[in-house]
């Protein structure tokens, strides 16, 4: 009798399978035709088949499908004049048949969002159902509202949410309660297109030396009540999404962008943490409570930047000293083993109809370390002060430690790893070493990809990124449910409330979850602006370095603007190139030229595709 499995499935663009299970040492290769309605990520049940001699690795085949892990894609409409019925190609390449939708009112390349009802034979069609008509194929609100739509992420807010919200925006709140700094130098610093603002420093020296240090963030949780439609509405979205072109919410805009948002010159409703502390950095006292602000001025990162260069303007001593502290701050960090990432953040300049025109590398400020540096402290103290809800950032595993290891030896560097664990100054040594040069981006990305992914835990895992032994998110409630939740944690236990973390599990497991759709949708928009801006240059030349080699062709990243895209093999025609899969190099057999991962070449432009969002090169 065959042996049965349980586990997880992975499927590829080409629509071949691969099971994880933990009764399995290696996974199950399941071709095609054995896949049996199992889509990706799937929870299934599999037989193996007779391992074949020589066989590399063991083969199977799905019997059963215990747990859908998605079953909601976004595609486009394919009907021919006449039908009575559609098929929808969806978005997802790992999607591998189309949907069947039944009935005649649906157009011909129109995007929608559909949900598959029925598919019991693998040979035949899943049926689906249209929950949302999205828009028109190429349309740029239709392709960013499928990116998101694709991910099981809300665009629209619900009506009785957005009723709740614009009551709950007249809501009043009792100066006499609250910790008054109104008359405290208070500002915000933020990007320059920023419209929520919530988070504003304060500063009041106290004594020679002795200086208050105010972090206010917006108290989202006396405006949102626990369990009401606004709540679990903000709940199920987890974050506001950050696409090139535009912010979808976590909260309707009565809220983030008005009543809790802390703009200049009006009262506002806050729940700060206020550090007594020496220049040095050395906090004396710590207090939490919830205040009321008046924030004097809205500074961009660049204005506040502006005032520090040239030593004048408003707010000039404050923003001094904040500075002054912040890096001191970042130092003792860094020496505790904190890594050292620059923000590689791009930007991009769009046109009224939302067209990308140009791309640019974001430009890192002091500021935005000065702002970064009190967050921080401000969400460490949270932590070590009501430890209940943990962000947790565990080291990268051994085997993602192998492949940065193999990655960063093809483009010639090495750090040290100690047993089964990758030492923090190590990263930081290497991130220093390529500073400035064309692997820099390549580098950076490398690393990142080998780290484990931040969550939200009841249980202290620790954070490997910032080197601190506890750590949670406090400062960001308008944008993440898990700093809603912390405050409305922290004022229970001010209260004396006792706080059971287990209640919390459940909440943090799923937000978690969603982080990494939110993460995707935002990747896949700056991507699809990445090509959909490259494609305006078809047929010029570019500088770009190799960041990948396979049996296929070459990936190459383009300098300027980091598109990435590939150069087919089939285009390769100078001569006959076999894979140097240890020193990951393609080498022509004739003319033993080297492509070789991190070489920097010239290539043209030839072609993509949008809807992929991906680029085709050739060499020049």
């Amino acid at each position: 009798m065959a042996k049965k499995i349980i586990g997880e499935i992975s499927i590829t663009s080409l629509g071949k399978g691969y099971l994880k299970s933990e009764e399995l040492k290696e996974s199950v290769r399941i071709d095609a035709p054995f896949l049996n309605t199992a889509l990706h990520n799937d929870k299934v049940e599999a037989v193996l088949f007779p391992r074949k001699k020589n066989e590399k690795k063991q083969s199977g085949e799905v019997v059963k499908v215990l747990k859908r892990a998605k079953n909601r894609f976004v595609g486009t409409v394919e009907k021919k004049k006449g039908q009575k019925f559609a098929f929808v190609s969806p978005d997802d390449p790992k999607m591998y048949v189309d949907i069947f939708i039944p009935g005649n009112k649906l157009q011909n390349k129109t995007k929608v969002l559909t949900e598959i009802v029925s598919w019991k034979d693998p040979k035949k069609n899943p049926e689906g159902r249209v929950l949302e008509v999205i828009g028109k194929k190429g349309k740029m609100d239709t392709e960013m509202h499928s990116i998101v739509l694709e991910k099981g992420l809300a665009v629209k807010f619900p009506k009785k949410v957005k009723e709740e919200a614009r009551k709950a925006k007249r809501k009043t709140f009792s100066v006499g309660k609250r910790r008054d700094f109104r008359k405290v130098a208070t500002f915000t610093i933020d990007p320059e297109d920023a419209k929520d603002f919530d988070d504003a420093l304060s500063l009041k020296k106290l004594k020679e030396g002795v200086y208050e240090v105010g972090v206010h963030i917006a108290d989202v949780s006396y405006y949102v009540e626990e369990g009401s439609a606004t709540d679990k509405e903000a709940k199920k979205r987890g974050f506001s999404i950050y696409l090139v072109d535009r912010t979808i919410p976590m909260l309707p805009e009565d809220l983030s962008n008005d009543a809790c948002s802390l703009r200049p010159n009006e009262d506002r409703a806050a729940f700060s943490v206020v550090f007594k502390m020496k220049k040095n950095g050395e906090v004396l006292d710590t207090w939490f409570g919830e205040t009321v602000i008046c924030s004097k001025k809205r500074f961009t990162y660049k204005e506040a930047q502006d005032v520090l260069q040239k030593k004048k303007g408003r707010f000039y001593e404050e923003l001094l000293f904040l500075n002054s502290v912040s890096e001191k701050l970042k130092k003792e960090r860094e020496r505790k083993g904190a890594l050292r990432f620059d923000d590689d953040e791009l930007l991009f300049q769009l046109d009224h109809d939302g067209v990308p025109i140009g791309i640019f590398r974001k430009e890192h400020l002091p500021t935005h370390g000065l702002i970064e540096e009190f967050m921080i402290l401000a969400n460490r103290s949270a932590s070590e002060k009501f430890n209940t809800l943990y962000r947790i950032h565990e080291p990268p595993d051994k085997e993602m430690i192998d492949n940065l290891l193999s990655f960063l030896s093809g483009l010639g560097y090495k750090i040290k790893v100690k047993g089964r664990e990758m030492n923090s100054s190590e990263i930081n040594n290497l991130i220093e070493k390529v500073r400035g040069k064309d692997e820099e981006f390549l580098v950076k990305k490398a690393v990142l990809r080998s780290m484990s992914k931040a969550a939200y835990s009841v249980k202290n895992k620790k954070h490997f990124g910032l080197a601190v032994k506890e750590y949670m998110h406090f400062t960001s409630p308008i944008r993440r449910y898990a700093d809603l939740m912390m405050h409305r944690i922290v004022k229970k236990k001010l209260k004396g409330k006792k706080v059971n973390a287990p209640d919390y599990d459940k909440v943090a497991k799923e937000i978690s979850l969603r982080e990494l759709d939110v993460l995707e949708a935002e990747r896949d928009s700056i991507a699809y602006k990445q090509v959909e801006y490259m494609l305006r240059k078809k047929g010029e030349l570019f500088e770009a370095i190799i960041s990948g080699v396979t049996n296929s062709g070459i990936f190459v990243q383009e300098l300027e603007t980091k598109a990435e895209g590939m150069i087919s093999i089939r285009d390769m025609d100078d001569d006959y190139y076999i894979l140097d899969e240890e020193n990951y190099a393609l080498i022509g057999t004739r003319k033993r030229k080297r492509y070789a991962l991190g070489n920097k070449i010239k290539v043209r432009l030839v072609g993509g595709s949008l809807e992929m969002k991906q680029l085709d090169f050739t060499l020049a």
